[in-house]
């Protein structure tokens, strides 16, 4: 999943960014609201994550404008501000979600899943295909009842393509999702990706579940 983060504060944000990638999220980073009205119209995000005082665009303003050209992605405020009219206001401009500073890591992540998980067709709390399962919030992926060990970007990749089964999905949309805007499209790094994923996915099972469309991209599915 590909995350905007908002945060002016140098620490802050490096701990966040750093913080998600380890959890297998596609981040960018950005530090004041100006930018992130760039990415956040020009990018494809599953989440924004966004700090309320900013440079250049105050945050509930930041969020409106957002929410004004079309952008629904979930959004969580971080901030200092604790009173409940703050909280409302932000809820009110849009957000999701309101976390005040200081906050556990850990406690993010779960805010994560829950406003993941809202709107109208939610995703359920395992993903199932064939005999392959995945569970985003214990990060545990099976196949047959056999445990499967991933990388946290193979298990962004695998989350995205079983969201996805049975679609299929080029190269750009899993560059979208997957990697941020640091990333060199003209490299063959998502085919490295998918065979090693594929690898540890299909490699020791009968029923190859990823398969390539040649000049299109891939999908995931029991033949």
């Amino acid at each position: 999943m590909r995350v905007l983060v908002v945060e002016d504060n140098p620490d802050m944000g490096t701990r966040l960014e750093q913080g998600l990638r380890e959890h297998g999220f596609a981040v960018d980073l950005v530090v004041n609201g100006r930018d992130a009205y760039t990415y956040g119209t020009n990018g494809v995000y599953d989440l924004l994550i966004l700090d309320r005082m900013l440079p250049g665009c105050e945050g509930l303003e930041l969020l409106r404008s957002l929410r004004s050209v079309g952008v629904t992605a979930p959004a969580i405020f971080l901030t200092a501000r604790s009173a409940i009219a703050d909280r409302v206001e932000g809820l009110d401009a849009g957000a999701d979600d309101y976390l005040v500073k200081p906050f556990s890591f850990a406690e993010l992540l779960a805010r994560i899943r829950v406003v993941l998980r809202r709107g109208n067709d939610p995703a359920p709390s395992t993903l199932r295909v064939a005999d392959l399962s995945l569970d985003p919030a214990t990060r545990v992926v099976e196949r047959a009842g056999q445990r499967i060990d991933l990388t946290p970007k193979q298990f962004a990749l695998l989350h995205y393509l079983m969201r996805h089964s049975c679609e299929v999905i080029s190269r750009t949309m899993i560059q979208e999702h997957v990697w941020n805007f640091d990333f060199d499209g003209l490299t063959n790094v998502v085919d490295v990706h998918i065979n090693r994923l594929r690898n540890k996915v299909d490699r020791d099972f009968d029923r190859p579940l990823i398969h390539t469309l040649r000049g299109v991209g891939y999908v995931l599915r029991e033949e």
